[in-house]
């Protein structure tokens, strides 16, 4: 962190931003802000190499298309990958968690090598898992249960080195039947849930931003308790 701002980085947004993803980088901006602490979003786009030297950094979903751009763009750049290994903390979307493992398989049966930061692989679903998803976080430090939306047809196994983000209790999460949802391993916490995620999991946020600044206050909004307690009772589909 610099000596006066926090810098998140919002890496790929013109083609990693389904579902408002590009939202997280907003709700870790302003919920430093809420505790007087100066943070700044750093875009970076296809036409930009990702800086290696940010605070944080937040990834979006995205199509097979866009999926294999950004992913050449990553590997062409790597300044993410240096800066997970410095232990820079990483939300990972969807999409953005295919990226980040070690190859993902397309719709059209395509094979395509991932970054390689996280231990697992992503293969196409006999059907889409799309709807909300309810999940308890097997994550030190995490206590509230999760609440977002997923929509996605890979298939996400886990190796050996990543460890499942939360035990999925509505909705199916990685995969259909594993009752698993995302991944961490290191610095890096990767999720299917769309939402976007961290505006309905403000504790998710503060974890991330606790890596970064230490210990944060609590912060009494009453609008997202009530969203969280709205979509957490909400049906599988609508």
């Amino acid at each position: 962190m610099t000596e006066s701002t926090v810098r998140i980085g919002l890496v790929l947004p013109d083609v990693m931003g389904t579902y408002g993803d590009g939202g997280n980088s907003v709700v870790l901006r302003e919920r430093l802000r809420l505790r007087g602490i100066r943070a700044e979003i750093v875009a970076s786009t296809l036409g930009d190499p990702v800086p290696a030297e940010l605070d944080l950094y937040t990834l979006g979903g995205a199509e097979d298309y866009a999926q294999r751009l950004a992913t050449r763009h990553l590997i062409r750049y790597p300044g993410l990958q240096q800066a997970i290994s410095r232990g820079a903390p990483t939300l990972a979307i969807c999409a953005a968690i295919q990226v980040l493992g070690q190859w993902y398989e397309t719709a059209a049966g395509e094979r395509v090598d991932g970054v390689g930061v996280l231990d697992l692989t992503t293969a196409p679903q006999p059907g889409r898992s799309i709807g909300e998803v309810a999940a308890n976080p097997l994550l030190d430090g995490l206590t509230q249960p999760l609440t977002g939306f997923e929509n996605h047809r890979g298939g996400t196994i886990l190796g050996h080195q990543a460890k499942p983000l939360a035990a999925v209790t509505k909705g199916d999460g990685n995969r259909v039947g594993d009752g698993i949802d995302g991944a961490v391993q290191g610095s890096v916490i990767a999720t299917y849930l769309h939402g976007c995620c961290l505006a309905r999991n403000p504790e998710l946020a503060d974890y991330l931003l606790a890596t970064v600044v230490g210990p944060l206050a609590p912060l009494d909004l009453p609008e997202v308790t009530l969203l969280r307690r709205e979509r957490l009772a909400a049906p599988r589909r609508v």
